[in-house]
């Protein structure tokens, strides 16, 4: 069986948890409520990320996401932010010794889109180049 040039590889890490910085990178729909709200449109979809602050407030996040019965409910995350961007529990980790600390900055996308060759060739290669920019060790991945 042939591997697919997308297929992500395992990559093994010798660091101490409570050594490594953490990144989130969601497809959750979550945006800071001044950035512009993802696209909802059911015909297009958004293909675009946003770069959310290491240091962001809750309180200063929100969730935009096609519409329930097509995709998933956001008036839990809405209530509480750490549902699908858990934030606050990563900064308890920190707190707490367990782990090193948070990243500068995370990345989220709405995860609809239609435009998946856009998607392939010009938002992910965009989102992995911050990744790697990043003084991060390690993404915790998460969605909607």
């Amino acid at each position: 069986m042939e591997l697919s040039r997308k297929a992500i590889p395992y990559t093994p890490n010798d660091k101490p948890l409570h050594e490594m910085t953490i990144m989130i990178v969601s497809t959750s729909g979550v945006h800071l409520k001044d950035q512009e709200p993802y696209n909802t449109d059911p015909a297009e979809g958004d293909a675009t990320f946003r770069i959310i602050p290491g240091d962001v407030d809750p309180k200063e996040l929100t969730v935009t996401h096609s519409a329930p019965k097509d995709h998933y409910n956001t008036d839990f995350p809405k209530e509480d932010i750490n549902c699908v961007f858990p934030i606050d529990r990563l900064r308890e980790l920190v707190d707490d010794g367990d782990l090193g600390g948070v990243a500068e900055k995370h990345l989220t996308m709405m995860g609809y889109s239609m435009r998946l060759n856009k998607i392939n060739k010009e938002t992910i290669p965009a989102l992995v180049k911050e990744v790697v920019r990043s003084k991060a060790d390690a993404v915790l991945l998460t969605a909607g």
